[in-house]
């Protein structure tokens, strides 16, 4: 039967298959039974007939606890080519689907790998991805096809996911476009409800309308609960035929209780059938035959099911290969909640008992049947969640672990379940989940140990910015008890987690006192990477020295482990050793990008974009800080996406691009605001004071600048506020505030004494030049030059300009050109065109015109396309510049193909050098 009232939809999805070069896809969401897969069934009859391959794969509800099992539906059809993926994603996939043994996989190298597969075939032939009820989804799978939604932009991918309204899923957030499916409007249901049933009186067509209010699987269904009448229908009894169908209920539940009156026609051995095809979790029709069998006592023949065909309430096309296909998913659901307890359980032990060979479903139909405590049945779903686990399905893992929890023979196993899997939610990130977990377990009566690890656990969240601060000071006592009853391990974790609070947040001298204590008592190695960056975070003043020691000493080693590199970058970055934490955080990037960690990777990117923009080296810092928004945000990290987009609104400012600057300032400042980030508001103050410089708005440069400074302010953090004294200086002086500024570097030299701060250091010796007496600024100037500014451009640079102008003030026009001279063709060189600007215009002054400055690739290129070029340009293929940025080799060709123009050039040597000339 055609669809009728979804002629808008039905051209849209069109439209999407006849161009499947753009790569997209939509989302279609609307209610139960609204003709989501009617929609979704045209536009795979559509694709076939124009040539696409069609991949699908549907959510069952029972399967949304096994790790992968939509994946495996949707991949089974191209699984030969998962032998040519390159190793990493071929090893990742084969795990993840069961395949093979291996190292757990990380879920986004199974991502990539899925997209390679994917953009292979599609190569071959255009696809049509279809992904029916993804609310119903394993967390695993979704995570996948979310991860591939973002990336098909130039593959002749076309992605159609269903979603049931009300219901949430992350696919929401993978860039698929909107398709609300709605109602039927009252003509167009009147002429579906005609078409199907003629022959009703008035009286009950007007009623059934109203039953099924536009939804047009109730017209559909709601007409065969009625049964065959040649005469009137009485409109009191029409309720009674519909099963109690009263206008107080929703529409699912009366089309479900429609259903149920079906089945509740059917023989004995087509309902037990039918029951136990619906409890199971796949499809097959020789496994639905077994388990009815053994219920029935006798062999079950494929016939049993034709009665509940001839019902419509599954497909006979589809018994005739093997599958069991409900026709509507309601309908799966009000069979279900038609039986009674003891029909439910005896369909899932019978179940049970017939899959030996799949472990993981036999557990999960045994723990449905079982009711109270039984240990078998929960050691059984331990077993399942570390195969979860161990094949990526860290959800999957979390859900077996808790219904083993349930099911518990005593509370101390009951707790340590609920523990591991909180534990599990912690490393996927999981807030919500852990937090729950952990709240569950401490219900318990509880052992002093179980007690203390529930209260580590969330430690491992790194940002601690929804944490109370006052925690900070009890999170050092449980690391300190923790390590006392032999745990160091998690002792150290523990203070991570509590230095991690102590750089999102500011506990008090107090709090961090108590820390350094427990650090300084714990018996690790004084050069063990946790322990300098928890001393960086903690103290990284006092402890500056020490830490900048035991950073030159372990960066000769920077590259062997991605997770020490992690931490050093971090530590390097607190006690101002910018070149020292881009270092560290850029050799721990590859390292976590080959283990598929993007987790942790936006972190890594983040520190190593917020040292390059301090340094002035924008041409790595632009590419930098775009990744690690943008996989920030689509790892659930808020607060890292925070930092990462401040330091794109400082780039801006740095450009000359204030508009920019300011759209991205206050986004940051949106996400960072409610929760106190406070280095996330540190990064925006400054990017708006940079702005404000540049815009010769002195007194607004000032205010946002001095904020960084204020311990009352949200914007304070106790390392950052000594990292931008040239800016705030600059500012303090040209807005007439020399005296406030004085006042403010008196109190930061007692700082200066405590520790060889690389970035404080420099930022106090440009202050006292700009701010010192006539007759001392020469040498105070000559001193600042003569420092080691090696990897410090950008300081150099400003140390020229402000010579060059203080030179031209006194009258030494040939003498300041030099330097000025030097400071454009630094800031040119970097990128920092408002800088350059400035410099210019100081040259003019002093009697020297400058060229002006040609646009270079920073300026005709997105962030995204000057990454894909400058690894290009490093000599990476494309298939390794697609596993590094986590793309289809494909659509790095695309991207060249859209850069090569732009720069005018018609090669990988030509682009080479070209980006070269900026370096």
């Amino acid at each position: 039967m055609p669809l009728v009232g979804r002629e808008a939809e039905l051209k849209a999805l069109a439209e999407l298959i006849d161009d499947p070069g753009d790569g997209s896809g939509v989302l279609l969401r609307g209610e139960a039974g609204i003709g989501k897969s009617a929609l979704v069934a045209e536009a795979a009859s559509a694709a076939a007939a124009a040539g696409l391959r069609v991949l699908t794969t549907t959510g069952v509800e029972a399967e949304r606890n096994l790790a992968y099992a939509g994946l495996h539906q949707l991949l089974y059809p191209v699984r030969a080519g998962v032998g040519a993926l390159p190793g990493p994603q071929r090893d990742a996939l084969r795990s993840a689907l069961g395949l093979a043994e291996a190292a757990e996989p990380s879920a986004y190298l199974v991502g990539l790998a899925t997209l390679t597969l994917l953009a292979e075939a599609a190569a071959v032939r255009p696809l049509l991805v279809v992904a029916e009820d993804v609310h119903w989804l394993d967390r695993a799978s979704v995570d996948v096809l979310a991860f591939v939604a973002r990336r098909i932009e130039s593959e002749p991918i076309v992605m159609v996911a269903t979603l049931r309204e009300g219901e949430r899923s992350h696919v929401q957030d993978a860039g698929l476009s909107p398709m609300p499916v709605d109602r039927l409007s009252d003509e167009v249901a009147t002429e579906l409800l005609d078409s199907i049933a003629p022959g009703l009186t008035p009286t009950v067509r007007m009623r059934l309308l109203e039953e099924a209010a536009g939804n047009p699987l109730a017209l559909t269904e709601l007409p065969a609960a009625l049964g065959h009448h040649d005469g009137p229908l009485p409109v009191p009894s029409l309720s009674d035929r519909l099963g109690g169908l009263g206008p107080v209920l929703p529409l699912s539940e009366r089309l479900e209780r429609a259903f149920t009156a079906r089945v509740a026609g059917l023989p004995t051995p087509a309902r037990t059938a039918l029951l136990v095809a619906a409890l199971q979790q796949s499809d097959s029709v020789s496994e639905t035959l077994a388990a009815t069998g053994l219920i029935l006592g006798s062999t079950a023949e494929p016939e049993i099911l034709v009665p509940a065909a001839e019902a419509r309430l599954i497909e006979l096309r589809e018994l005739a290969i093997g599958t069991v296909t409900f026709r509507h998913p309601l309908m799966r659901s009000a069979i279900a909640a038609a039986s009674t307890l003891a029909e439910r359980r005896q369909a899932h032990l019978a179940l049970a008992e017939t899959l030996h060979e799949h472990p993981d479903r036999r557990a999960w139909h045994r723990a449905a049947a079982t009711a109270g405590a039984d240990e078998g049945v929960a050691a059984e779903l331990d077993r399942a969640a570390d195969r979860a686990r161990h094949r990526g399905g860290v959800a999957a893992a979390i859900a077996a672990l808790e219904q083993a929890a349930r099911l518990s023979e005593g509370q101390d196993r009951k707790a340590h379940r609920l523990l591991k899997a909180a534990e599990l939610a912690v490393e996927s990130g999981s807030r919500a989940t852990a937090e729950r977990l952990v709240r569950d377990a401490q219900a318990l009566e509880l052992s002093p140990r179980r007690r203390a690890a529930g209260a580590w656990l969330l430690s491992g969240f790194e940002d601690g910015v929804r944490e109370d601060v006052s925690r900070v000071s009890e999170l050092a006592e449980l690391a300190a008890s923790v390590a006392a009853d032999g745990e160091l391990e998690p002792a150290v974790r523990i203070l991570w987690g509590a230095a991690m609070r102590c750089f999102w947040s500011e506990p008090g001298p107090a709090a961090r006192r108590s820390l350094l204590r427990v650090a300084d008592r714990l018996p690790v190695p004084a050069d063990d990477p946790r322990m300098v960056a928890v001393a960086a975070y903690v103290a990284p003043f006092e402890r500056g020295g020490i830490a900048l020691d035991l950073l030159r000493k372990l960066a000769g080693v920077a590259g062997a482990a991605p997770e020490i590199d992690r931490y050093l970058g971090s530590a390097a970055l607190q006690v101002g050793a910018f070149d020292l934490a881009a270092r560290f955080s850029a050799a721990a990037a590859p390292g976590l990008r080959a283990q598929g960690r993007l987790g942790l990777l936006p972190r890594a990117l983040a520190v190593q974009a917020w040292s390059r923009a301090r340094l002035g080296d924008l041409t790595a810092a632009v590419p930098v800080a775009a990744e690690a928004a943008k996989l920030a945000q689509e790892t659930g990290q808020p607060f890292m996406y925070g930092l990462a987009t401040a330091v794109q609104a400082e780039i801006a400012a740095l450009r000359g691009d204030h508009g920019q600057a300011t759209t991205l300032a206050d986004e940051a400042e949106r996400v960072a605001l409610p929760a106190g980030a406070r280095p996330v508001l540190a990064t925006v103050q400054l990017a708006r004071g940079l702005a404000a410089l540049s815009e010769a708005r002195f007194d607004d440069a000032f205010a946002a600048l001095s904020r960084i400074l204020d311990p009352s302010d949200p914007a304070y953090q106790l390392a950052l506020r000594a990292y931008c004294l040239a800016e705030l200086t600059e500012a303090a002086v040209r807005a007439g505030r020399t005296d406030t500024m004085r006042d403010i570097l008196h109190g930061l030299e007692p700082l200066a004494a405590s520790t060889p701060s690389p970035a404080l250091h420099i930022g106090l010796r440009y202050a006292r030049a700009v701010l010192a007496p006539n007759e001392e600024a020469e040498k105070l100037f000559t001193a600042a030059l003569r420092a080691d500014l090696t990897g410090w451009p950008a300081e150099r640079g400003r140390l020229h300009l402000a010579f060059g102008e203080w030179l031209r003030r006194q009258r030494r026009a040939a003498e300041s050109r030099t330097h000025l001279r030097t400071a454009r063709e630094t800031f040119d060189a970097l990128g920092m065109a408002a800088w350059g600007e400035r410099a210019r215009l100081e040259l003019r002054s002093a009697g020297e015109a400058s060229p002006n400055r040609d646009p270079d690739a920073r300026d005709k290129l997105t962030p995204h396309e000057l990454n894909i070029a400058q690894l290009a340009a490093e000599g990476l293929t494309n298939r390794e510049i697609g596993q590094r940025l986590y793309l289809s080799h494909r659509t790095v060709g695309t991207h060249l193909h859209r850069i090569f123009p732009k720069l005018g050039v018609s090669s990988r040597a030509d682009l080479a050098r070209t980006l070269k000339t900026l370096r």
